[in-house]
């Protein structure tokens, strides 16, 4: 049932982002932006704890997911180093994200054959 709900909430979210890029005039950069910044919102409001512990990966692996991590490695740093905290907690909470990221595409660049899109 986990894999369902995962699923299901994580599909919804990214039908909401499909539906903004086709029915609004936003683009797609802008999107992902207001995306992690709901999140942050969300997350500062205690709202996307407890859909995060119902869906699973299905609420954490979006970028919803991005915002909330960051809002809470900031809480977490504030707790434990004070206001400095706030400019840092949310570089270390999603360090280990962006680095793999960045890892992994560098290896599809070196890898992959590019070419000029015609």
């Amino acid at each position: 049932m986990n894999y369902l709900w995962a699923f299901l909430v994580g599909g919804g979210i990214c039908v909401i982002g499909q539906l903004l890029i086709d029915l609004t005039a936003m683009t797609p950069a802008r999107i992902l932006t207001s995306y992690v910044v709901a999140g942050v919102v969300l997350s500062a409001l205690g709202l996307y704890e407890p859909l995060a512990d119902f869906a699973g990966a299905g609420a954490t692996v979006p970028l919803l997911g991005f915002g909330h991590n960051l809002a809470q490695g900031v809480v977490t740093a504030v707790q434990q180093r004070g206001l400095l905290g706030a400019l840092t907690g949310g570089f270390t909470s999603a360090a280990g994200g962006i680095a793999a990221s960045l890892c992994f595409g560098l290896l599809m660049a070196l890898l992959a054959k590019s070419r000029d899109q015609a």
